[in-house]
């Protein structure tokens, strides 16, 4: 019987585990196609949306140009001496590549605890949430995704101090992200 027990348990759990996991979409620049695959981060999404007032199309985009819809996605690892792999540039994880410094302080500003980086509903919610207070501190419009995303990849304090204005690579990120979330939203609007 425990015998029996156990192995029903395992398979319980392995599947517990395999259904939080997503692979990444396989059209990751059709709006959706994506929601078609992945009916649970349209919810999401959405969710997002009437919470903190970043529109579907941004919070997508900003998603797209972190991880690629890559749950555990990590930035690459320093190399010692040109070959051993060494420490990562950043503590950025998952969908929304948050640091563990702005995950803290979205759970704590958000009263929301027990979240996960990785987890596609709680990435969307702290993009939400830091455009929100993008919004907030150095009033972005939370329909404008280029300066969003420039607030987003420096932080408030360097959008402010107009880093981003000497960084044609920045400048060039946030124009993709733009793109992208202009092209959902036409998507969005047809399906």
């Amino acid at each position: 019987m425990f015998k029996q027990l156990s192995v029903a348990m395992l398979l319980a759990t392995g599947f517990a585990v395999a259904s939080c996991a997503s692979n990444p979409p396989a059209n990751p620049n059709n709006a959706c196609s994506i929601f078609d695959e992945n009916g649970g981060w349209y919810k999401a999404a959405r969710k997002s949306e009437k919470r903190w007032g970043t529109p579907v199309y941004i919070s997508m985009a900003f998603v797209h140009r972190e991880s690629s819809y890559v749950g555990d996605a990590r930035p690459p690892r320093k190399k010692l001496l040109g070959i051993v792999p060494w420490k990562r540039l950043s503590s950025a994880y998952g969908y929304a590549q948050a640091t563990d410094e702005a995950w803290e302080d979205y759970e704590k500003e958000s009263s929301r605890w027990f979240t996960d980086r990785d987890d596609f509903g709680d990435a969307m919610d702290f993009i939400g949430w830091y455009n929100h207070r993008s919004h907030r501190k150095l009033g972005i419009s939370k329909s404008d995704a280029y300066h969003l995303y420039l607030a987003y990849y420096t932080g408030p304090t360097g959008y402010r101090q107009g880093h981003w204005k000497k960084s044609p690579t920045i400048q060039g990120y946030a124009k993709k992200v733009a793109d992208q979330a202009a092209r959902y939203r036409a998507q969005l609007q047809r399906c």
